[in-house]
């Protein structure tokens, strides 16, 4: 048992999470001024003032964080971490004009980081999967989304997720099976490789044990409606969690079905209408926004605001990914938020954790700082205010995670 005392200001979220991330206002971060809090076998046990803490914890070991701010730690719910290559190139080619489509059709996009990251060592990849784990959790990030994807075959896609099953020994990692992120070059017809991840592949993957979520790109001259409903059928019948990449570069009805068909979280969400903001809105699917990803493809951005006052529940995160956000940077994340989305600082701090924690199923584990919860949380150099502020830099002077400290940054 340990117990941490002088913090000058604990954010703990508890009426954010008993609002289920919505609507948020500045008041719901419920923040505790000369606060304390005690952490027994990584979970959160009591938290409050300092002054009434419970005579039988003072006896404890304790910590002092000398009149610092604490917050729940960020939770990263969208990336694909793994793999191989760049494609520095076709940023080049976007910024003369190219569009993503002429690119993919071309044999990049997707397609050529398949075939970079098939021709990495599994120890190059694994050394480079560590070294990009450890730049989210310098920033304050506890826990990150992977997604396959990049192999497009059984045999590929296994050794993504089995490399990520592995890093989750080392860090939180969450895995996502992401088969139908594009149609592999062996195969020219989209519902021959559907068929063949229904048959083949799912079956094998729900026996691996390796996941139990997984994802789909519905889009034009990716996977459709029809598609995708096939696809979902089988992952529920696995009780898997549905997570859908909708209506990113086209609207193609994708938000209403995954609102339809239970999927925890809608990912992009961009070309989409009054009638979906709705469904959003009334569902328990989280929006999960991607403004680096927006930025990088010069597309427009979510419609956060009438998301939010709508009632919707939303998330952030990076996107990280070779072609269409090669970045890691949250603030830059957060900045966008604030700047393009018009989200405030406290409706940006909730959806990069209790938000983003519901996009992941870990609600009730992660996100605020309530006993009950897995101690996640982050101690700050400097005022709150200066986060998602300036690009490029997050006033994180320590992060937690289970309880222990994993990284002290000298600032």
């Amino acid at each position: 048992m340990i117990v941490l005392k002088d913090i000058a200001e604990l954010f703990t979220l508890s009426k954010a999470s008993h609002k289920k991330a919505r609507n948020i206002k500045l008041e719901d971060l419920s923040v505790i001024k000369n606060a304390a809090m005690v952490i027994e076998k990584e979970k959160i046990v009591w938290v409050g003032e300092s002054k009434k803490l419970p005579p039988h914890y003072k006896k404890s070991k304790s910590v002092s964080l000398k009149k610092k701010t604490v917050l729940p730690a960020f939770v990263e719910c969208h990336t694909h971490t793994l793999f191989g290559g760049t494609r520095a190139e076709e940023f080049e080619l976007r910024n003369q004009g190219a569009s993503y489509q002429q690119i993919a059709e071309k044999g990049g996009g997707i397609r050529s980081t398949v075939n970079q990251t098939r021709d990495i060592s599994d120890k190059a990849l694994e050394t480079l999967g560590k070294k990009r784990l450890l730049e989210f959790q310098r920033q304050g990030v506890t826990t990150v989304e992977i997604k396959s994807g990049y192999g497009l075959d059984l045999k590929s896609e296994t050794r993504l997720l089995k490399m990520a099953s592995r890093l989750n020994k080392s860090f939180r990692v969450v895995s996502t099976y992401l088969g139908p992120h594009a149609v592999p070059e062996k195969h020219s017809n989209v519902d021959f490789y559907l068929n063949e991840i229904l048959l083949e592949h799912l079956p094998k993957l729900a026996n691996s044990k390796l996941t139990k979520r997984a994802d789909i790109f519905v889009d034009k001259g990716y996977f459709s409606i029809e598609g995708a409903r096939r696809y979902a059928q089988i992952i529920k019948s696995f009780g898997w969690d549905l997570v859908v990449h909708a209506d990113q570069m086209h609207r193609t009805g994708a938000t209403q079905l995954a609102v339809e068909l239970g999927a925890i979280s809608a990912d992009h969400v961009i070309q989409i209408n009054d009638d979906d903001i709705e469904a959003l809105a009334k569902s328990e699917t989280t929006a999960v926004l991607l403004p680096t990803s927006d930025l990088y493809l010069k597309m427009n951005y979510p419609p956060a605001r009438k998301l939010i006052e709508a009632g919707a529940r939303v998330a952030l995160a990076t996107d990280f990914n070779p072609g269409t956000s090669p970045t890691q940077d949250i603030s830059f994340v957060g900045v966008l938020a604030r700047l393009q989305m018009k989200m405030s600082l406290a409706e940006v701090l909730v959806a990069y954790t209790l938000g983003a924690a519901y996009a992941l199923g870990l609600q009730n584990e992660l996100g605020s700082l309530e006993v009950g919860k897995v101690a996640d949380f982050i101690v700050l150099d400097s005022n709150w205010q200066e986060l998602f502020y300036q690009v490029g830099h997050t006033p994180v002077q320590s992060v937690w995670s289970r309880g222990k400290s994993v990284v002290e940054n000298k600032l």
